[in-house]
């Protein structure tokens, strides 16, 4: 029978090499508490009116003190780090994905947009699927086989080797959803193989497509066949059923009401049990409409279009959804909690690359005669299933028309430029998000930038803190007069600023986690919530009104999220060599945001920073030293006087 194992306990796989690997890697450091504290209360002085800065001060200094709150439950977390393999990882995945009640869609589930697809011919989308569906089938026997090479750390204080552990979660994981929090359960077999079958939705129907028959993997022309099948199965308007999927894109509390009336019939229980247990879904889309541009691409990974589109054609609690539209509109939709970004980026990464090297097999492969058909999953709905699935479209549909989406290809510079100023591409951006930001609305806000932390057992991310007083500093300088050398050296002290503060979280030394956990464990303990957690000066460092990610890429494709809060920004970058794919969003319905706004001061001061670094670097451009025009002098006059001499002789 299928055992659901609860993730957040931290579970390892049963390969002896790929425990070794995790096992082999260091636990992550707890940082010590007045450190924390002192960092804390730079991040957010200059986030605060002086009053509020002088309060939150006081309540600092008192959680602090010897033998106060903040040793005893500095303790406690030093206990828990012996007895764990990683102190902060429950408490964090629950706090950031499991408790939050909000929808999947745009609020929590990013994507990845492939390059648009040209499809002549109905069956090229196929084809397409097909080739796509094959390179995860391939992906997965590495999985299986623990083949995958190790990950090592890029970019600052590279080398490092980083825990694998999210990559075995990819194809085995699933969100079921609860009333007050959701769990990630993974699915291990104790007396039969893993299941091996995909789900494909297809005008919001789903079909149940076995990739193993008779002990062999389907090629690459069995599952074009049976897609082919699938196709003409869903378009037998008589057999189809209402869009069931719609009900995984609603708020989380309300979907699991919604399940738990399913679960009443025997019927929708098997077709639960088939969905969850699948590897992955593949999502044959139709064409959503009007002319595709990068930004349109994106909002239809993130969200289907709604329920007039392809919005029901989702099954939004598993990891990985493949989306192959017909008009060209294919990419990744992620469930979050099981795995970060990168681990996204380097799957389908590696399977864009299998479908350009690896040449189309439709023709040469041996096929399975008399493929059976694929199972159409069979629902039986209840009065109270009609009306949510009434309530979650209509949910849909104002997510959908409050997404405000920007995606820009910026092409004046990439990555070279900047590191030809000795700079940090990613903390250059950082900066240039926090002048964009500033230029918009004449304030800085806290900020989040994710930064891993798998240099250590089960780690995840952590936060950096882009918001800096050294960026501040800079980007208000840049909205007084003209360009001079004193703003450079603002910029160098901005970008050393972010430098440091990324060596600190992927060391394990930032605030955000620790934070976190002397909050959870206080909590865990039953205390009363210490007062540093009420005060308004929390609240405010932990509301990321810009919350930023880099995703770089070595194929082309991009990455894209929605806003955390209603008032916020969604900022993904993907710097490549010459020139940086930004994708921008925020919701329509605040009146303090606008992607296209937004864009526009960030293109602007992409482009007053070049200018001041050329600036400067003509300006610097040191003279001729004094000793060359004295040896030029001189030869000149040498020179001459042996063309005297000659003249004379």
């Amino acid at each position: 029978m299928l055992n659901q194992i609860n993730l957040t306990r931290g579970k390892m796989l049963k390969s002896f090499s790929f425990q070794f690997i995790i096992q082999d890697l260091p636990k992550l450091p707890l940082p010590n508490l007045q450190d924390t504290l002192d960092i804390y209360l730079r991040c957010v002085k200059h986030l605060l009116t002086k009053e509020q800065f002088s309060r939150t001060q006081n309540i600092v200094k008192q959680f602090g003190v010897p033998g106060g709150e903040g040793e005893l439950l500095q303790r406690k977390l030093v206990e828990r780090r012996e007895k764990t393999a990683n102190w902060v990882y429950d408490f964090w995945l629950n706090d950031m994905y499991l408790n939050n009640r909000l929808a999947l869609p745009v609020n929590s589930s990013p994507a990845m947009v492939f390059p648009q697809q040209n499809f002549r011919l109905p069956i090229d989308y196929l084809r397409f699927a097909a080739h796509l569906l094959s390179g995860v089938l391939e992906y997965k026997t590495l999985l299986d086989a623990h083949a995958l090479p190790i990950d090592y750390a890029q970019g600052q204080l590279a080398g490092t080797p980083l825990c694998m552990e999210q990559y075995y979660r990819l194809f085995t994981s699933y969100r079921l959803p609860g009333p007050e929090r959701d769990t990630l359960v993974a699915q291990e077999s104790t007396v039969m193989p893993e299941p091996e079958h995909v789900i494909v939705a297809c005008k919001n129907q789903f079909f149940v497509l076995d990739v193993v028959m008779n002990f062999r993997r389907l090629n690459e022309r069995d599952l074009l066949t049976q897609l082919d099948k699938i196709l003409k199965m869903a378009e037998n308007e008589e057999e189809r059923q209402p869009p069931i999927g719609l009900l995984t894109s609603n708020g989380r509390t309300e979907w699991a009401e919604a399940r738990s009336f399913l679960m009443r019939e025997s019927t929708n229980r098997d077709s639960l049990d088939m969905i969850e247990r699948c590897l992955c879904l593949v999502c044959l889309d139709e064409a959503s409409g009007p002319q595709l541009s990068d930004t349109t691409c994106a909002a239809m990974m993130l969200h289907g279009g709604g329920a007039a589109k392809n919005g029901g054609n989702r099954w939004y609690d598993k990891p990985m959804q493949f989306v192959v539209g017909a008009d060209g509109c294919c990419g990744v939709v992620c469930e979050h909690s099981p795995f970060e970004g990168i681990v996204l980026v380097q799957c389908t990464e590696y399977l864009l690359k299998y479908m350009t090297g690896s040449p189309s097999k439709l023709v040469r492969a041996a096929s399975l005669s008399e493929l059976p058909a694929p199972r159409r999953l069979r629902w039986k709905f209840l009065p109270e299933i009609q009306k949510l699935i009434s309530s979650s479209a209509e949910k849909l549909e104002r997510l959908v028309k409050n997404l405000d989406m920007n995606v820009h290809k910026f092409y004046d510079y990439g990555k070279e430029f900047i590191k030809k100023q000795k700079m940090s591409p990613d903390a250059y951006v950082q900066v240039a998000l926090q002048l964009a930001f500033y230029r918009c609305h004449g304030r800085p806000v806290s900020t989040y930038e994710s930064a891993s932390i798998r240099r250590f057992q089960q780690g995840r991310v952590d936060n950096i803190r882009s918001a800096t007083p050294e960026a501040l500093a800079f980007v208000k300088a840049m909205t007084e007069g003209k360009l001079s050398s004193g703003k450079m050296e603002l910029l160098q002290e901005a970008i050393n600023a972010q430098t440091k503060y990324t060596i600190l979280t992927i060391t394990g030394k930032a605030i955000d986690n620790h934070l976190l956990g002397l909050r959870e464990i206080a909590q865990e303990m039953k205390m009363e919530k210490p007062e540093i957690f009420k005060d308004e000066a929390y609240l405010i460092s932990n509301q990321f009104i810009l919350s930023t990610s880099q995703v770089p890429t070595t194929v082309e494709m991009f990455c894209c999220y929605g806003p955390v809060v209603p008032n916020g920004y969604g900022v993904c970058y993907n710097p490549q060599s010459d020139h940086i794919i930004f994708s921008v969003s925020s919701f329509h319905e605040s009146p303090l945001t606008c992607s296209a706004d937004f864009v526009r001061c960030l293109v602007q001061g992409l482009l007053d920073m070049r200018d001041l670094c050329n600036r400067c670097k003509h300006e610097q451009k040191p003279s001729l030293p004094v000793y060359i025009y004295w040896v030029v002098f001189h030869v000149l006059g040498l020179t001459l006087c042996l063309c005297i001499n000659k003249t004379r002789v």
